[in-house]
């Protein structure tokens, strides 16, 4: 795999925050793969149980540092000792309904633990680029049927997709003031943020998300609970997105500030697929298992309708998904029955990454 991405992350130190979690689990893991020296900052414990991360036996793989994204010098004192020369940003409080009982951490976390690592860059000497992770759901709710763009307004109403919102204007900010695109030949630092729409995979356990709930749901022979089966979202295997953020990582060392912006990364049904069809194919794919509608009144807490428009990554970027969401569902079941089988869940990421990016060298996409 080393030569993916042009091989430039092989022999390269590279920070992961957050990397416990889902999606971190997965990027350490393919970054793993491509060479990389992997450094890992994250809390004490992964945020679920089980995890991704533990499964995987990830810490063997990698330089696992245990720290809270709040704790800027701690933070600031692993970029001084390990000097990454890039930095994955994904620490976050990630799941939407703990953000109602937990409005302060979830602020504290994903808005200055985002000033934190810009601060901590700011303060130290070996970052050349930085790719944050927020969220499609920083974008105000229009009830739109067609896709949010980068330019569409910021502005959440919920304390999570608030909290990413005020991340967005805090990478603004810096990139305004301390790392200007027009004095980049000074301070030599990009930075840029992604949006990602639903992100799905195996090894997501997380509580209060679809996928998730169903997978331990047909595992443990139960119903799965739906709170609103019409809730339409652009559900995208885990990989579809870290494919753009590693190929903006690129970019963003190859070229600098002329990629250093916010960027869309979503699926390839770009008008998104309702919960009731994903249990439904969960379900067949899985060979048993029913679902039950639990909360006819949970549509009032979040969004109806939620799409993301990755046009401007296509056009710019070269970049484009590879599966479809059946292909993805496909992906997560076969995950899910080596996890029963007692696989190495490791190997299982690693194949699972093979036979993505296969499908992208048959797409000619740039990266591979």
């Amino acid at each position: 795999m080393k030569s993916q991405f042009r091989g430039i992350y092989d022999g390269r130190t590279v920070l992961v925050t957050g990397h416990t979690g889902f999606k971190g689990s997965w990027l350490a893991l393919w970054l793993k793969e491509l060479g990389a020296n992997v450094v890992g900052y994250a809390l004490e414990e992964p945020p679920t149980e089980p995890s991704n991360f533990i499964l995987s036996n990830m810490s063997q793989h990698i330089t696992d540092i245990r720290g809270d994204i709040r704790d800027y010098d701690r933070l600031k004192g692993v970029l001084e000792m390990h000097k990454p020369s890039i930095v994955f940003h994904l620490a976050a409080q990630p799941v939407v309904l703990n953000a109602f009982t937990m409005p302060h951490l979830t602020m504290e976390t994903n808005a200055f633990g985002t000033v934190n690592m810009l601060e901590a860059i700011r303060q130290t000497n070996s970052v050349q680029a930085l790719v944050s992770i927020t969220t499609d759901k920083v974008y105000y709710n229009e009830e739109w049927l067609w896709g949010y763009r980068e330019t569409d307004r910021l502005g959440g109403l919920d304390p999570y997709s608030a909290s990413k919102a005020m991340a967005e204007l805090a990478i603004a900010s810096y990139r305004a003031t301390y790392f200007a695109p027009e004095n980049y030949a000074s301070h030599g630092v990009a930075i840029a943020s992604t949006r990602a729409g639903n992100v799905i995979g195996g090894g997501d356990f997380a509580d209060f998300r679809l996928v998730p709930d169903s997978m331990k749901a047909l595992m443990a022979g139960k119903p799965i609970e739906i709170r609103n089966p019409l809730s339409v979202r652009p559900w995208q295997l885990v990989l579809e997105p870290l494919s753009g953020y590693l190929w903006l990582g690129y970019l963003l060392l190859q070229e600098g500030p002329s990629f250093a912006e916010a960027w869309n990364f979503g699926p390839l049904e770009i008008k998104g697929i309702s919960a009731q069809e994903i249990v439904e194919e969960l379900v067949s794919l899985w060979g048993s298992g029913e679902w039950i509608h639990t909360d006819p009144d949970y549509s009032k807490a979040e969004t109806n309708y939620l799409r993301l428009s990755w046009e401007k990554a296509n056009g710019r970027l070269g970049w484009r998904p590879v599966f479809t969401w059946k292909e993805a569902l496909a992906e997560i079941n076969t995950w899910f029955k080596a996890l029963v089988a007692e696989e190495d869940m490791y190997e299982i990421g690693r194949q699972g990454i093979l036979k993505y990016t296969k499908r992208a060298k048959e797409l000619r996409l740039p990266w591979i």
